[in-house]
């Protein structure tokens, strides 16, 4: 995979940021989007702009075959069985949502669990939480190793005859963790629970087979994986579907509808009330195409490779400390000693880099690694190792800095 020549295709990585060339490094927050991308945005604003599923003139017809042909996209990228069982959503968050208020409250009682980790993003405990809440069920979870991975004799020993749900992240945006999504479904359908996925950082970077998971939701975003923001997946099986229940309501979703009472679509349109987002949907599309014209697996090799050689160049810092286990994917979240990762992303912007600083919308496990922030790098299929390299520099210039402040 050349990655320089895949760089050529993001317009946005051709700029100065404070008189230095950009170096991107925060595409787990979002990824940069190539010009196929724009220009399918920008081809349904001039051409085909219309609502879907309503009309029959032409500009209806033409938005609605690329809305749905968008659907079959991504039914294809993931392996689902049918277009039933993709569901377009604003993200990942509202997924999650959508799995934790319209099928679990009406399936959790009294006493039930819900197992999930502390590594997971907020949007996939905070759910979770209110679920439990609201029906009576107890949420657990399953304890991390010390590098940040999960045990699966720990994940057997967690997930119980009661567990009625086990959510859990197939990437995480924190330490790089992969989970082993196909053999926690195992264990956990061996006790008659169902897993959701939180596959945000998962889809942008590896092969997902949702039949070869066996997992039963998993839900992901559009702009992690070079498409628009404001649109996302969720994945669910049909029979589990057709069990939940929408949680928004309004035209579009519905059958009939009388003065008292209403009867909804068939899946998938039964969770998409109103205008959908038609345009997100044709670009995440054009996403899909260019995602697959590079190759999923040359994508994930190329991200893990980058982080193994971020990894062994931070190391040759001093006073620097990473986390998370040594096999991960294309992420490396780490503090320099006695600095605070916004100050360091502060100097490495001035040097034209671009990092994540903060708690990464995951206190409880900020909370797990003893420290409240740290400063994170994510790579995709257009950095290098000459990105890496750039950020070492960087890195020992904040070293420098803040060693002469408090001299």
């Amino acid at each position: 995979m050349d990655s320089r020549a895949i760089r050529e295709q993001f317009p946005i990585l051709n700029q100065e940021v404070n008189g230095k060339p950009l170096v991107y490094l925060d595409s787990s927050a979002t990824s940069q989007k190539p010009i196929s991308v724009i220009e399918a945005l920008d081809d349904y604003y001039r051409q085909d702009n219309s609502n879907v599923h309503r009309g029959v003139h032409t500009l209806g017809t033409r938005a609605t075959d690329k809305y749905e042909g968008a659907r079959e996209k991504v039914r294809k990228f993931i392996h689902a069985k049918s277009i039933k069982e993709v569901i377009f959503t604003r993200g990942t968050t509202t997924s999650l949502n959508y799995v934790a208020y319209g099928y679990a409250r009406q399936k959790l009682q009294p006493g039930d669990e819900i197992v999930t980790t502390p590594m997971e993003h907020h949007s996939n405990i905070i759910p979770w939480q209110q679920a439990a809440k609201a029906t009576g069920a107890t949420l657990k979870y399953i304890p991390l190793q010390e590098d940040g991975s999960v045990s699966l004799d720990d994940v057997r020993k967690t997930v119980t005859d009661k567990t009625k749900i086990v959510a859990i992240t197939h990437l995480s945006n924190v330490l790089g963790t992969i989970n082993p999504i196909k053999e926690i479904a195992g264990i956990a359908h061996e006790k008659g629970a169902i897993l959701v996925v939180d596959g945000a950082q998962g889809a942008p970077h590896m092969k997902v087979d949702v039949q070869d998971l066996d997992c039963d939701f998993y839900a992901f975003s559009g702009h992690k994986m070079c498409g628009p923001t404001g649109i996302g997946v969720l994945y669910g099986k049909q029979e589990l579907l057709e069990e939940t229940e929408p949680v928004e309501f309004g035209g579009e979703m519905i059958d009939f509808v009388d003065l008292y009472d209403s009867t909804w679509k068939e899946l998938p349109w039964k969770f998409e009330g109103g205008t959908p987002i038609i345009a997100g949907a044709i670009g995440l599309g054009a996403a899909i195409d260019f995602l697959e014209q590079v190759g999923m697996d040359a994508i994930f090799e190329h991200d893990k490779k980058i982080a193994k050689y971020a990894v062994e160049r931070l190391n040759t810092i001093d006073g620097i400390t990473i986390y998370g286990p040594e096999e991960r994917a294309g992420l490396v979240t780490f503090n320099l000693d006695d600095v605070h990762p916004h100050d360091t992303a502060t100097v490495l912007d001035s040097e034209g880099i671009a990092v994540r600083a903060g708690h990464h919308c995951a206190q409880p496990l900020m909370k797990w690694l003893n420290v409240t922030a740290t400063a994170r790098a994510s790579f995709y299929l257009y950095n290098t190792e000459e990105d890496i390299d750039k950020l070492v520099d960087g890195l020992v210039k904040a070293k420098e800095f803040f060693g002469d402040v408090f001299k």
